[in-house]
């Protein structure tokens, strides 16, 4: 890892890449992490000065180059996330950078490449992982309380692209890539999987559909609107994953539960407060407690038991591992580029396996 001046590495100097509600989310929690946001680009001058911190830049790259940043974090559509993160990593910058990493395998792992090259903290927001409740779980599987794991299923459910006349810039592959679900939220759920488990995906078979053949602004449209999958892992177990955009009442609905030999786990992400396990002889729901939680857990249980955390805790906890990471502090389970890399090839999978109708190697 390149080393930063021990000032810098104490308050590093952030430019912002995207004024949209990631862009907003990302200065939120560089500014709680202690960062100084230098300044801000977006596609439009007046979104990012709307932002009020910082000075507006007209580019990203005048941004990137400008010699006044240590890290940068780059929230923009997805097919900017490539050419941009390039400039960065080539200018000595570290670099944050939304999922998916790039619209195709190759091109993420050629990231991956270059970032691990440069010796630059390079990561990616699959903030799931920084639920205390998601670390308890983990923890609670690495010591072999569920056995041998047999069963890792679940889903991941949204509505928000539900109706013909709802639109984003993610149902354009031009813009967002030939993949739409499962990039956008499949790979959410692969990676919180991987990590909880300890286990790898090693094939899929998969299926997709779109459910809103025309949308506004979009005819034909050309991205999934559903994508099962069925898998199976190094370890030997078997697995199925539903994502979707379109299934009424969910907003942001990812579950995962492993069932093993002695007992199952699940974890929600809209009731993160808690975890199932199940054994035989009975159930029991584990509420997050600092009193209780594992020593893995603990350090992202902020709150005092019974005062709700959430998403943005987890970003915040995100952002601030990420920044530890400039530092030369090393944080267990901060994703990197590499992380990213993993995340492109199983949509590359998964995207193969629903065309050719084939179990796929990813």
């Amino acid at each position: 890892m390149q080393d930063i001046p021990s000032q810098l590495a104490k308050r590093p100097r952030v430019g912002i890449v995207g004024t949209g509600f990631m862009g907003r989310v990302h200065t939120s929690s560089a500014l709680l992490a202690g960062a100084k946001i230098v300044g801000v680009a977006g596609s439009r001058i007046e979104r990012a000065r709307q932002h009020g911190i910082g000075r507006a830049f007209h580019s990203p790259d005048e941004l990137i180059e400008s010699g006044e940043i240590d890290v940068v974090h780059i929230c923009t559509p997805n097919h900017l996330h490539a050419p941009l993160t390039l400039k960065a990593l080539a200018a000595g910058l570290a670099v944050i950078c939304e999922k998916p990493l790039a619209t195709d395998a190759e091109t993420a792992e050629m990231l991956a490449a270059h970032a691990a090259e440069a010796g630059l903290v390079a990561t990616v927001p699959f903030v799931y992982r920084f639920h205390a409740m998601a670390r308890e779980a983990r923890q609670r599987i690495a010591r072999g309380d569920l056995g041998r794991a047999v069963l890792v299923q679940g889903s991941y459910l949204q509505d928000w692209l539900l109706r013909p006349e709802d639109d984003n810039w993610r149902v354009d592959p031009e813009l967002g890539g030939p993949s739409r679900v499962f990039a956008d939220i499949g790979s959410h759920w692969c990676d919180l999987a991987e990590f909880i488990t300890g286990d790898r995906i090693t094939e899929v078979s998969a299926q997709t559909v779109i459910v809103q053949q025309e949308r506004a602004g979009h005819a034909p449209v050309m991205t999934e609107d559903v994508v099962t999958v069925q898998f199976r892992t190094r370890g030997g177990a078997l697995g199925a994953v539903t994502t979707s955009q379109v299934s009424p009442g969910r907003k942001n609905r990812l579950f995962l539960e492993v069932s093993g030999t002695e007992e199952s786990i699940a974890f929600d992400q809209e009731q993160p407060e808690q975890l199932w396990v199940g054994r035989r002889g009975g159930s029991q729901l584990l509420m997050r407690d600092p009193e209780t939680l594992s020593p893995a857990a603990l350090p992202y249980s902020s709150l005092p038991a019974g005062h709700a955390q959430g998403y943005r805790d987890c970003f915040d906890a995100f952002v601030a591992d990420s920044y530890a990471a400039l530092r030369g502090e090393h944080r267990d389970g901060l994703p990197t580029f590499e992380d990213g890399a993993r995340a492109a090839r199983i949509c590359a999978a998964v995207l193969t396996s629903a065309r050719t109708g084939e179990w796929t190697p990813c």
